[in-house]
């Protein structure tokens, strides 16, 4: 089955039949339209382009809006393919809405994590640090010994070192789907899901291809 692609729109929380809380993370999902189908024979591979939200003409330059104009689209924001079995069942200017999850028990959300900049391996890694006394003096939340000198007389790779966190492509699987709000394109879903507000998400069931 074909994905979508959706927007974060924040967290809230739901009740279930007896009363327990269930944290739900809301996401507008769609209505995307189908923007381009690739098939075997042309491209090499099946799959459907769809775009979601859409822009003005002063937001997008002429080759995009002349991609658009072969499907009878006005430009869009944001384009993603996925992979499909059967490409015939689709044609450009399709519309996907989020009735497509109506009878999914689980979906997988694909995003980008919020960005925390330049962080030490305390909260990058969950590092202990050092003792708060008995000689220590400056290095409360250092990391350590990276290395000794006679072997192997150098850093190997992948050593868990302070850097940049967060800003990256994260997958979760198995997400229970809670609510498909089909009058207003919402998707309430149980847990979290990466990024932050508006972040866009890419959405498909589990077990399905990935683009």
């Amino acid at each position: 089955m074909i994905g979508l692609i959706g927007r974060k729109i924040g967290m809230s929380q739901v009740f279930d039949e007896k009363g327990s809380v269930i944290p739900v993370s809301v996401i507008e999902a769609g209505p995307c339209p189908v923007v381009q189908v690739r098939t075997e024979e042309t491209d090499g591979y099946n799959s459907v382009q769809i775009a979601f939200k859409e822009v003005g003409q002063s937001r997008s330059n002429l080759p995009q809006m002349g991609h658009f104009r072969k499907a009878g689209l006005p430009p869009y924001r944001h384009v993603q393919e996925f992979r499909v079995d059967d490409p015939s069942a689709f044609e450009p200017g399709q519309l996907i809405d989020v009735s497509i999850f109506k009878d999914a028990e689980t979906i997988d959300v694909t995003g980008k994590s919020k960005g925390k900049g330049f962080q030490g391996v305390v909260k990058r890694y969950g590092f202990g640090g050092g003792k708060a006394s008995h000689g220590v003096n400056k290095v409360h939340r250092g990391g350590g010994s990276i290395g000794m000198a006679a072997w192997p007389s150098r850093v190997h790779k992948g050593t868990k070192m302070p850097g940049r966190m967060g800003n990256a492509r994260h997958h979760v699987k198995n997400l229970k789907v809670v609510e498909v709000d089909t009058e207003n394109n919402l998707l309430l879903v149980k847990g979290a899901v990466p990024g932050s507000r508006n972040t866009i998400l890419r959405l498909t069931t589990t077990f399905a291809k990935q683009g």
